[in-house]
């Protein structure tokens, strides 16, 4: 599944004129410390390497929780004019966060993988189109992709990335639990950045030392967990189409102790024959030919695994010559004419994953509320909805509303109770603010000013 995202996301961003690189794991604690507002928050999940074999280090080394410290020295060093700009890399790396509260596979874990991209910009209008560029290409990867439907937004002051101008967001939906999740995030970092490692170029008009323009933008396996939570069901995994491994399994059936050994050869072949058809037209497909496995047995398997369609042939349909297919998505059975067989199963695949979005789409819609009182937005919370509503944008009024939200409610079984945080504030307004509308925290006599997205979330 990551190779899959990273393929798409790896050429889009080489349209852009983004170029892959790779800086070290280890960050000395001079460099790392160098922007102590970014790292503060950080700080609690750096892990440090101490000793090396039986000997204690003169001075530990950070193991990378993201990437800014250890690439921006080299950005000073490489950046002298305006023709050096723009710079634009990205990384395919591992980072570490050594997560205590609540780790969970995919979605808060120790150590995961992503892509970092770092660019340096003359320009402010130039810089701010890639974060929005970027935050396309992300809204693409969850809805083209993954089949997951995204709210595109702005982080609140309180939740944008530490030492950004600016933190653009996609925020998905869990209906299991009624909680939002961050999806990835592009983010606008003014020349917070360039100030503190003296990033700058001449200016080619007035000959002056001037700062760049910085952006950083990040998409994790995270991905994973989402598409597994929004997707699946009690029988395992629900993967879309366009991201599965594998898009078709083959599994022959009927095969008895009364079969005799040409009746067999002709079933595995003709079944073959239907996996080289299809691997030629480019599905991704492969047949289970073990012989230790029951069919009953691979369907388990293979269901439990996510694959989008399953295609069974017997003795009879390889006399009929057709196929059974059944999708994953709603067990439906479709019986093809084995020399139609590469249009039907790539259409079957295409239905697949837009009906996947859609029924995602339409679980994430039926629990996006509107509300503008304090009753109503409780009622919604606990109803495991996420909630559009008037916010003043201030950061006090945040934290109340966290704190107020968060009573005794239990959001599922084995994770801590909460209130509801700002997910974002969406670019699509539900509706303008009205003169008679308030800030939906209890108390505050600020002006709202946008329409707010809150949740419980991951």
């Amino acid at each position: 599944m990551w190779e899959r995202i990273t393929q798409f996301f790896d050429t889009e961003i080489k349209k852009l004129g983004v170029e892959n690189c790779y800086f070290p794991i280890f960050v000395s604690h001079a460099a790392l410390h160098k922007e102590a507002t970014h790292i503060a928050d950080f700080a609690p999940e750096v892990a440090w390497v101490t000793k090396s074999g039986g000997t204690e280090l003169a001075e530990p080394i950070a193991i990378r929780p993201t990437s800014e410290t250890a690439m921006y020295p080299a950005y000073a060093k490489w950046i002298k004019s305006h023709r050096d700009l723009p710079l634009k890399l990205n990384q395919w790396n591992n980072v570490v966060r050594w997560e205590f509260k609540n780790p969970q596979p995919f979605l808060r874990t120790r150590e995961f993988l992503w892509q970092e991209g770092h660019s340096a910009f003359a320009d402010m209008q130039e810089a701010h189109q890639e974060v929005y560029d970027i935050l396309e290409l992300y809204r693409r990867v969850y809805e083209e992709i993954l089949a997951i439907p995204v709210i595109r937004g702005r982080k609140t002051e309180k939740e944008k990335f530490a030492g950004a101008d600016f933190t653009t967001t996609v925020e998905a939906y869990i209906c299991a639990s009624g909680r939002g999740i961050q999806g990835a995030t592009s983010h606008h970092l003014g020349q917070n950045f360039s100030k503190m490692f003296e990033i700058v170029y001449e200016d080619p008009e007035t000959h002056e030392k001037k700062y760049v323009y910085q952006n950083s933008w990040g998409l994790t396996t995270r991905t994973i967990g989402v598409t597994v939570m929004v997707h699946g069901d009690n029988t395992g995994l629900i993967l879309p189409p366009r991201v599965a491994s594998t898009q078709v399994i083959v599994v022959p059936c009927g095969i008895t102790a009364n079969m005799t050994d040409a009746e067999r050869d002709e079933l595995i072949a003709k079944c073959r024959a239907v996996e080289e058809s299809l691997s030629s037209a480019d599905v991704r497909c492969r047949g289970d030919y073990r012989d230790n496995y029951s069919p009953g047995w691979k369907f388990n398997h293979w269901e439990l695994k996510g694959v989008p369609l399953r295609v069974e042939m017997g003795p009879r349909d390889v006399k009929n010559g057709q196929l059974v297919a059944i999708r994953r998505d709603n067990g439906e059975r479709v019986t093809i004419n084995i020399a139609d067989s590469v249009t039907r199963v790539k259409a079957l695949l295409e239905d697949i994953q837009s009906s996947l979005f859609n029924k995602a789409k339409k679980d994430r819609d039926e629990h996006l509320i509107v509300v503008k009182t304090w009753d109503k937005f409780l009622a919604a919370l606990d109803a495991r909805n996420i909630i559009l509503a008037p916010y003043c944008g201030e950061s006090k009024c945040e934290e109340k509303i966290k704190q107020d939200s968060a009573r005794d409610a239990v959001v599922e079984d084995g994770a801590p109770a909460m209130g509801a945080k700002s997910l974002c504030i969406p670019f699509d307004q539900p509706a303008e603010i009205q003169g008679s509308d308030h800030c939906i925290c209890p108390g505050c006599e600020g002006k709202p000013k946008y329409y707010t997205l809150f949740g419980r979330s991951y």
